[in-house]
């Protein structure tokens, strides 16, 4: 079973660009919705080829990555 992550780079102009990596199917849009509303907006949005494949059940684990720039 993948693991699933969602990806999340601020720039230094304050610019947020997320990505789900391993979320299979619509379920994807569920994360991409919940960080629109924390982050207050949305400029665009591309889907991925993960969106199309079957949605796969895994066991909730968070694991934060934190990078400096």
């Amino acid at each position: 079973m993948a693991k699933e992550e969602l990806e999340i780079e601020i720039s230094p102009s304050g610019k947020v660009t997320a990505r789900t990596i391993g979320v299979k199917g619509p379920r994807c849009l569920d994360l991409a919705d919940l960080l629109a509303r924390i982050v207050g907006r949305e400029e665009s949005r591309t889907l991925t080829n993960e969106y199309y494949e079957t949605e796969q059940h895994v066991t909730d684990q968070l694991e934060i990555h934190q990078r400096r720039y």
